[in-house]
């Protein structure tokens, strides 16, 4: 279980990097135009993805940020906006690759953002629901791309086992 988590903290790096690359290639109107999407913009979703990472990340370890908001707006700027999800990205998977089948098998406390409520969870399922998450929003993003008439990245996990980052997941 542990080396599936690994695979997906990799795979979910790799795919940001090629995700931000066609998103910060967008010009600024572009990048900021509501295009009806759940977050309404690239940047809107982009914000989003990190700020869900931040608040699960800090339920699992206890450390760094928790924003308080789900559609909260982290960073103005793109670049400020793409280091900090590198950090994010770098951290996650230094997390993940400390896990021990105890830790992926243990439980967890944390309250929730919307109503406050205290939830005790199992770590993997809750884990799966952190990878499944960012997925479907990068998902959307990729449809933002798309309607932009952008070339969107293949963002598919049988592309990134395919790669040299990859390949020890395959």
């Amino acid at each position: 279980m542990e080396q599936h988590f690994r695979m997906f903290a990799a795979y979910n790096r790799w795919a940001n990097e090629r995700l931000y690359e066609a998103a910060l290639a967008l010009d600024e109107e572009a990048y900021r135009r509501d295009v009806g999407a759940f977050f309404k913009s690239m940047h809107g979703t982009l914000n989003h993805i990190l700020v869900a990472d931040r608040i699960w990340l800090h339920r699992f370890t206890g450390e760094g940020d928790a924003p308080k908001a789900l559609d909260m707006i982290l960073f103005e700027k793109r670049d400020e906006l793409q280091t900090a999800r590198e950090k994010e990205d770098a951290r996650l998977v230094n997390w993940v690759d400390g896990l021990g089948s105890a830790d992926v098998a243990g439980r967890f406390t944390y309250t929730t953002v919307r109503d406050m409520r205290t939830i005790s969870q199992r770590i993997a399922p809750a884990l799966s629901h952190l990878f499944n998450h960012q997925t479907h929003h990068r998902g959307q993003a990729h449809t933002i791309l798309t309607a932009l008439g952008v070339p969107a990245p293949s963002l598919d996990l049988m592309h990134f086992q395919r790669t040299e980052e990859g390949r020890p997941f395959a």
